[in-house]
């Protein structure tokens, strides 16, 4: 066990080391002049020159990563030009709105799939099993995005039920925030729904033809309860690796839905500082992403590896 963790300790390092240098070069590569862009085309050279250099433009590029990969790893994500602030700071900030954003999504989207993939799985074949691989591929082939205008269109627009866009912040009370939410998170949450009602009807139906549940069933137990009791806990842990990683994948995907609902979150300071040409929070936000990404995806490979050594070959 404790050479897997390693291995899996080592796989992470060095994975988010590559992502650092994915990030920089294709940032520097940008073409344009971030500088020039930021001060406008009028203005003086010795402006502009002294913010190439307070950006560090002028240094070789490999200098310039050095820099930033080592104030990166003391934790140092630089000073924000545009906003004169420390990137930590405006990420902490803006991660306020993102995380309960993305979990009140995997709130939402455990809560349907779960169920409907019991619902397909205990009805195979039948009309109810069709309807929820109806539902799963509808929700599959509509990105977040589309399904933000629906809802804006029909909850905001037609029956007023919740505001179209903005956030009161959590000052003005956890009720006025959360109505703030429920519409992104819900953009969010269908598409992630569709696909956890999938793989829990296909690990159900899969854990259905093992032998201990033909034996429940022999003993006389009854449909539910072996669903329940005895299909449901073992097919958790390919539908735990799902989940595990949709909250990846919802953090990264608020990116879009909060600036349709125009949040302040991490997602719409990503696309502020892209218009900006605020490469150091660019840089900042992205490399954190991808830390987050491949964190939780090593803990869902350590939890289903602690709940099942055998497919990872791991040993006591």
């Amino acid at each position: 066990m404790l050479a897997f963790l390693l291995r899996r300790l080592v796989s992470l390092i060095v994975t988010v080391w590559l992502a650092t240098i994915v990030v920089f070069t294709v940032l520097q590569l940008v073409p344009g002049d971030p500088a020039l862009l930021m001060l406008g085309v009028n203005a003086q050279p010795d402006t502009l020159a002294a913010l190439r250099s307070q950006m560090g433009l002028d240094q070789p590029i490999l200098t310039r990563y050095l820099d930033w990969a080592g104030g990166l790893a003391r934790g140092d994500l630089g000073v924000s030009l545009t906003y004169a602030r420390p990137v930590a700071e405006l990420v902490a900030e803006r991660l306020t709105v993102t995380l309960p954003l993305a979990l009140l999504s995997l709130a939402i989207s455990t809560v349907l799939a779960l169920p409907l993939g019991l619902y397909a799985a205990a009805r195979r074949g039948r009309g109810g099993d069709w309807a929820v691989l109806g539902f799963a591929q509808l929700g599959v082939s509509m990105p977040s995005f589309w399904i933000a205008i629906l809802l804006i269109l029909l909850f905001s627009l037609t029956l007023h039920w919740f505001p179209a866009g903005g956030f009161p912040g959590w000052d003005a009370g956890i009720g006025p925030a959360l109505h703030a939410l429920v519409l992104p998170a819900l953009a969010l949450a269908v598409p992630e729904a569709a696909i956890l009602a999938r793989v829990t009807r296909t690990a159900v139906l899969d854990t259905l033809g093992e032998d201990h549940v033909r034996t429940a069933r022999a003993k006389g137990v009854g449909r539910t309860a072996v669903l329940l009791r005895h299909a449901l806990p073992n097919a958790l842990i390919p539908v735990a690796t799902v989940l595990g990683l949709q909250i990846s994948f919802l953090v990264a995907g608020a990116v879009v839905v909060e600036n349709v609902f125009t949040l302040p979150g991490l997602g719409r300071l990503l696309y502020q500082a892209i218009g900006q040409r605020d490469l150091i929070v660019v840089q900042g936000v992205v490399v954190l992403l991808a830390l987050f990404v491949v964190a939780v995806s090593a803990l869902v490979d350590i939890a289903c590896a602690l709940a099942d050594p055998r497919p990872k070959g791991v040993s006591s």
